[in-house]
């Protein structure tokens, strides 16, 4: 057994990598939840989106029209996603999903399902609301199917990245084609660990817990209904409620005993409601689902946390000169992906523009939740990439460096970015250039040398360290999230004069 970066060597651990680091034998117990890839803003995620609306729209079409031939067919393609060593397996992994019985028992059971007809369930992820037999692990399933072109891709990125080998002419499996809605068989490239594909899954979609949650749901916002009707009513069933100013009170428990609490009576009530639940995906759908953190796979996954001072040793100990500049590049690459993730995520180095004529060293995809990069977005910085130019220049980085990243800006692609060298000869100097850039409407680029660097890692050390304990304050003030990064801010207010 051995991890994805130790069967390949490639000498580095989960922080530091994009995709979830998985056993290549056995599962890890992550899902991917349809409701991180609604939040994806950059053209991997809107291929991913437009994959699942199809399909499931497709589903729900032959559902409503009573076409159950088309029903089984669309759900009998359903496979068993082993490749991606995610779920609940115990031991070698065996997925626990969609055989051609399974899929045909999910097309009987939606074809049988009201709330399928009414229009109560919409997407994937209502499915584990109100259709028996799924749930979490099912929905991620599904999931992986639908979306198993675009991983198909993400994993040939990813391994022409770090030079993880692949073997021609793998079956790919049944691939979603949106345009056609129909499912497509060929084959591909993947690597093969050990004579088994396997397809790598990007961190930033997978949780431990869906974002839509059935027990939230009937805790938080069903039976408080229930109760309020019940109170109002003062039904003869419930008439030894408690009163009190007169108003009856009504427990979660008499709730439970009348209405029942399993999922064909959270079903039969909601029918009666959708009212409910259209309010509750509300509710879910102002609050973006987070990914999880580096100690939340940490913990899950049994991986180490980021060692961030060794990631910046790394960086520092690189010899100026063109000679290491590749290497320079892979190190801050490293730094960075740790020290800004989840905020960024999705590193591509050589990104290609101008169909291939022009490249930026790297460029991330802005997934911020909350933090400096949210900043960016909501003072309408056009921030969708973030690109990086690393420089290991011995010597003065000037106008020619500045005016190549900014070079590569735009107002679709994005209009931020970070110039990463080892020192400057005059550095005010340099940060007026920058200003200069934002205020001829070129874009806004934020320059970190080595002692820059020193600095983001400190920061990001102060940010996760425990509080000290105040007997005197039992409630302290809770940890700056590192994802703010105060360097950033006082750089883009220097760009703002």
């Amino acid at each position: 057994m051995a991890r994805v970066s130790e069967y390949y060597s490639l000498g580095r651990t989960q922080g530091t990598l994009d995709f979830v680091d998985v056993d290549t034998v056995n599962d890890i117990r992550v899902y991917i939840d349809p409701g991180l890839i609604r939040y994806l803003d950059d053209d991997w995620g809107k291929q991913c989106l437009k994959m699942l609306e199809t399909f499931f729209d497709s589903v729900l079409d032959s559902v409503r029209s009573n076409d159950r031939r088309r029903t089984v067919s669309l759900l009998s393609q359903l496979r068993e996603p082993n490749e991606t060593h995610l779920g609940i397996s115990r031991g070698p992994s065996a997925g626990r999903g969609f055989g051609n019985k399974m899929g045909a028992d999910f097309a009987q059971k939606l074809a049988e399902s009201e709330a399928a007809k009414s229009g109560l369930i919409r997407d994937l992820e209502d499915t584990a609301f109100f259709i028996g037999g799924v749930d979490m692990d099912i929905v991620s399933d599904v999931t992986t199917n639908i979306i198993r072109g675009p991983l198909i891709t993400y994993t040939q990125q990813m391994a022409e990245i770090f030079d993880i080998p692949l073997t021609e002419g793998v079956v790919s499996g049944p691939v979603w084609n949106p345009n056609h809605l129909e499912w497509e068989n060929g084959f591909t490239d993947l690597p093969t660990p050990d004579g088994n594909k396997l397809l790598l899954v990007p961190k930033m979609i997978v949780r431990r817990s869906m974002h839509m949650s059935r027990n939230e749901y009937y805790r938080h916002h069903l039976v408080p209904v229930l109760q309020e009707e019940e109170g109002k009513t003062a039904s003869r069933g419930l008439a030894d409620a408690v009163r009190s100013r007169g108003k009856v009170l009504v427990t979660k428990k008499q709730i439970a005993e009348k209405y029942g609490s399993t999922k064909p009576d959270i079903t039969r009530e909601t029918l009666k409601r959708p009212s409910v639940y259209e309010h509750y995906r509300e509710v879910k759908s102002e609050v973006p689902p987070q990914p999880l953190s580096h100690k939340e796979l940490s913990d899950t996954a049994d991986t180490p946390m980021p060692d961030y001072e060794k990631l910046l040793k790394s960086v520092l100990d690189v010899p100026t000169g063109k000679a290491d500049a590749t290497r320079y590049h892979d190190a801050v690459e490293a730094l960075l992906t740790a020290v800004f993730y989840p905020s960024l995520s999705m590193a591509e180095k050589e990104f290609k523009i101008h169909d291939g004529r022009k490249r930026v060293d790297v460029a991330y995809v802005n997934t911020a939740r909350d933090g400096f990069f949210k900043y960016l977005i909501r003072h309408r910085i056009a921030s969708r990439y973030i690109f990086v130019e690393c420089k290991n220049y011995g010597g003065e980085v000037a106008n020619p460096e500045l005016d190549q990243l900014s070079s590569r800006f735009s107002t679709l692609r994005g209009e931020f970015g970070i110039l990463a060298c080892r020192s400057f000869q005059d550095k005010n100097a340099f940060l007026r250039r920058c200003c200069d850039t934002a205020r001829d409407g070129r874009g806004y680029v934020i320059a970190l040398d080595d002692s820059d660097l020193e600095r983001l890692v400190a920061d990001v050390l102060a940010a996760t360290k425990p509080a000290p304990v105040d007997l005197d304050n039992p409630d302290p003030a809770p940890i700056r999230p590192a994802s703010e990064h105060p360097l950033l801010h006082e750089r883009l207010r220097a760009l703002h004069g």
